[in-house]
């Protein structure tokens, strides 16, 4: 199976969908009509060659992909937010710049906001729990392997508890679509609502299976780089998260254009995982992730081409 290049993910009541330079939303809103807006990306990395050196490369698309994912998130919810203007006084009007400017701020904090939660809750509180073991368990491997089986069982309770919010229950049915565009595609398949529900809804390089793999590297990272200051500890579980992420993405990426027997069983616990994280989507909501891609991507000629290197 050959990668299309493509990826996205599940926003509110709708897909975004990313090809190179462009990402395309597309949301059905409340009155059932179906929004796109296609935007160009600022890599850094066009700009930077050295940015797109491996591992550097998983760190400047974790970021990227946060930033994207925060406004395209920001981008679906505003079809649905209450109208509580009209009961209040009308407020002096912004200009598009002062608009711009107060997104790019509440943006930034929110990414930095979300980085930090996450290293608090799956790098941090891990580690404080398997001290609580260390009082118990001397051998300081397997002390580490309990702080990388707690980190683990962090994530997936965090996944399985959002999973029963009734909102995010659509966002998984939304990212199940996603997943079954791509697959439908990259299997030389006319992109159609009919062979679209019949796709798979997991995928190699989905962003569950990324965040599994940020797991178990951090196992081997820490397993390896040991030292005695329990201050330095934590330090260094902070300080290695970049890197982790870099080299995490860069499996991923191995494993997503990869179809040997090892990535297979690599690729196979962060596919029994987005289980958790997709749904079946209906047909309406199939319809939603087709315009995406549509938006973005030329799937015709990608088929076409397809067909003649397997010729």
């Amino acid at each position: 199976m050959k990668s299309s290049g493509i990826g996205g993910q599940a926003v509110i009541e709708g897909v975004m969908m990313r090809n190179k330079d462009r990402y395309a939303v597309a949301v059905r809103k409340p009155d059932d009509n179906i929004e796109v807006v296609v935007k160009n990306c600022n890599n850094l990395s066009d700009r930077y060659k050295i940015l797109k050196l491996p591992i550097i490369r998983g760190i400047v698309s974790f970021i990227d992909s946060l930033v994207v994912g925060m406004s395209t998130l920001n981008y679906s919810a505003s079809f649905y937010e209450d109208d509580e203007e009209s009961t209040k006084k009308p407020a002096k009007e912004k200009t598009k710049e002062q608009e711009a400017r107060e997104e790019k701020v509440m943006m930034t904090f929110t990414v930095i906001l979300s980085v930090v939660m996450a290293v608090l809750i799956f790098m941090i509180a891990p580690y404080y729990v398997s001290r609580l073991f260390a009082l118990f368990v001397k051998n300081d491997t397997a002390v580490i392997l309990i702080e990388g089986f707690v980190r683990l069982a962090f994530f997936i309770i965090y996944v399985k508890l959002i999973s029963l919010m009734k909102d995010i229950k659509r966002v998984y049915m939304y990212h199940g679509a996603e997943h079954k565009c791509i697959n439908c595609v990259e299997h030389g398949m006319e992109l159609t609502v009919e062979n679209v529900l019949k796709s798979s809804k997991e995928h190699k390089r989905c962003g569950t299976s990324f965040l599994l793999i940020v797991m178990c590297i951090s196992i081997l990272f820490f397993m390896f780089i040991r030292v005695d200051s329990p201050i330095l500890r934590l330090v260094l579980r902070v300080l290695l998260v970049p890197v982790i992420a870099g080299v995490s993405y860069e499996v991923l990426r191995l494993a997503g254009n990869s179809d040997s027997k090892f990535m297979d069983i690599v690729s196979k616990p962060g596919l029994l995982l987005q289980r958790l994280t997709t749904s079946e989507p209906d047909a309406s909501m199939v319809e939603v992730a087709i315009v995406s891609v549509e938006a973005v991507f030329d799937w015709r000629t990608y088929i076409e081409n397809l067909k003649k290197e397997e010729a």
